[in-house]
C-alpha cells in the first residue's frame, strides 16, 4: 500500500511575525525537525510544498520531492492541491505541518499502521479523544481535498465525514502542540 506524505511548508507565519519554520527549536530549524519525524523512506512519495527556496533545497537533500508553491497567498489549499497532484497514485495521503517540534516518528508509524488496517477511513493523531495533526486521508477523498480553496484545509473534509474519523492516540500531548507565536 502506498501512503504519500505531503508536508506543508508554505505559510507566512503571520501570527508568529515571519517565517517561523526557520526558527531554531533545540538547535534545529522547525522544518528540519519535521523532516526528521517524517522520514521519506516511510512514504511513496514524500513531498514538501513551500514558497521558500532554502526549505525546498533542504527537502531535496533529505529525500523529499520539493514542489514550489507559487500561490502561497491563497492559503493552505494551494499546498494541499500541489501535494495531491504529485501523490495522486497513492492509496492515502498524510498531511503534516512543520510547526509541531515534538512530533515523533514512532507516532507517525502507529498512524500509518492504523491507516493500513482500515484504508477507507480518515486517520489522525489525537490525545484523549481530541483530534490533532498529522491526518491521513484515503484516496476516495482526494477529489474533495482538491476542491478546497483559500485558507480552508482538510478539517473541512473531516467535518463532512466525521463518521470516517479514527484517532490514533499519542502518549504525550506535547507531540500535537504547534508553534504559532514566539511565546
Amino acid at each position: 500500500m502506498k501512503i504519500a506524505c505531503i508536508l506543508l511548508a508554505s505559510g507566512f507565519g503571520r501570527r508568529y511575525g515571519g517565517n517561523k519554520l526557520l526558527t531554531l527549536w533545540e538547535g534545529m530549524p522547525l522544518y528540519r525537525r519535521a523532516f526528521a519525524a517524517l522520514p521519506p523512506a516511510l512514504f511513496s512519495p514524500a513531498v514538501v510544498t513551500s514558497q521558500y527556496g532554502q526549505i525546498l533545497a533542504d527537502a531535496a537533500k533529505a529525500g523529499y520531492l520539493p514542489i514550489q508553491n507559487c500561490h502561497p497567498w491563497e492559503g493552505v489549499a494551494a499546498g494541499i492541491r500541489l501535494g495531491l497532484q504529485a501523490a495522486w497514485h497513492s492509496d492515502g495521503a498524510l498531511f503534516a505541518v512543520c510547526d509541531q517540534p515534538n512530533l515523533t516518528t514512532d507516532s507517525i508509524i502507529k498512524l500509518l499502521n492504523a491507516f493500513q488496517e482500515s484504508p477507507d477511513r480518515i486517520h489522525a493523531l489525537g490525545f484523549q479523544g481530541k483530534k490533532g495533526n498529522p491526518v491521513v486521508f484515503p484516496k476516495a477523498l482526494y477529489p474533495e481535498l482538491m476542491a478546497l480553496s483559500g485558507d480552508t484545509g482538510g478539517s473541512a473534509v473531516i467535518r463532512a465525514h466525521r463518521d470516517l474519523l479514527t484517532l490514533t492516540e499519542v502518549g504525550d500531548p506535547a507531540e500535537l502542540v504547534d508553534v504559532d507565536t514566539p511565546g
